[in-house]
């Protein structure tokens, strides 16, 4: 048997929406005359439409009409007209830009620790310890520690950097030694990286990280195409991003942005070749001319008769 209408309207009065304001509750009589009175009452409005967008449209837009009903919404809850206009205008007094990554100085202190820590320990090899701007620790090595700083970083329980991230190389074409190799190390066990650095030249091969890092092999490839840097004891030193019979290494500072050879297919011998490339300046002729006086430098000369002297004595007579 249902439950009379009363006792329905009562259920629904006694269980409001979640989140929904206190009200109280209308008397029984109304209840049962108006159930959905009870539910309205209970279901506050959160979201107040302006008056513009209930009227017809405003003549400014539908953004003028909702920048009009924020303003009257802010005036209705005790608002001010500065802060009206701050809000529209999307300024205040108290506006500052957000920090990306905030200065973390017990961070920096573990850091400058551990490097100093790490310096102790392996004097022979770590010329210099810093810490970035970014809270970032970075070792500067002679290049004849790579193998031992690389494994003692690995292997010692206080740092267990066992992820070779990246290596990569920078040219500074300026300096004695102008390659400067970069390891990126990632410890997973203390979630912390540490950077670091040695050099090198043309010239001077460096040891490979290989046996300490199976992930070294194609990023040592990737510098020795790029830079030209030769890792020494490495399995498979090769080209890993050039074509073959590409010629010189494309992220030296002074590479040609032309290159030195061009790769095409040729259709007499039915296979790719690859060829000196011809830049356009060769072919055009410089002189000392001014460029607004190159049009008549270029122009042919007039042809002149030449008259031998022997013509001209037949002619007389």
């Amino acid at each position: 048997m249902p439950p009379p209408q009363g006792a329905r309207s009562a259920l629904r009065t006694a269980r409001p929406a979640p989140g929904a304001a206190s009200h109280p509750p209308l008397p029984p009589t109304e209840q049962e005359a108006s159930p959905r009175r009870s539910w309205r009452a209970s279901v506050p409005r959160r979201f107040p439409l302006p008056d513009c967008a209930l009227a017809r449209p405003c003549p400014g837009g539908m953004l003028a009409a909702a920048a009009r009903g924020l303003a009257r919404a802010a005036l209705r809850a005790g608002a001010g007209p500065a802060a009206v206009q701050a809000r529209l205008t999307g300024s205040s007094a108290k506006e500052t830009r957000p920090t990306v990554r905030p200065k973390n100085e017990v961070e920096q202190k573990q850091l400058c620790a551990f490097g100093e820590y790490v310096a102790e320990i392996m004097p022979k090899y770590i010329q210099q310890v810093q810490v970035t701007c970014f809270n970032e620790l970075e070792l500067l090595i002679h290049p004849d520690g790579i193998i031992p700083v690389l494994t003692f970083l690995r292997d010692h329980t206080n740092a267990q950097f066992k992820s070779l991230a990246d290596l990569t190389a920078v040219d500074v074409p300026s300096r004695q030694y102008r390659f400067e190799i970069v390891y990126n190390l990632l410890s997973l066990r203390f979630n912390s990286r540490i950077r670091v650095k040695t050099y090198t030249d043309e010239l001077t091969p460096i040891d490979s990280a290989v046996s300490v890092h199976k992930a070294a092999d194609w990023y040592e490839r990737e510098v020795w195409d790029m830079f030209g840097v030769f890792f020494a004891n490495h399995p498979d030193l090769r080209r890993i991003l050039t074509d073959y019979g590409f010629e010189g290494h494309p992220f030296r500072k002074d590479f040609p942005l032309s290159g030195y050879v061009e790769v095409r297919y040729d259709d007499e011998v039915k296979r790719v070749v690859a060829e000196p490339v011809e830049l356009a300046q060769e072919f055009r002729k410089f002189d000392l001319n001014s460029p607004w006086e190159a049009f008549p430098a270029y122009r042919p000369a007039p042809e002149t008769l030449k008259i031998e002297a022997g013509a001209k004595k037949e002619d007389a007579k």
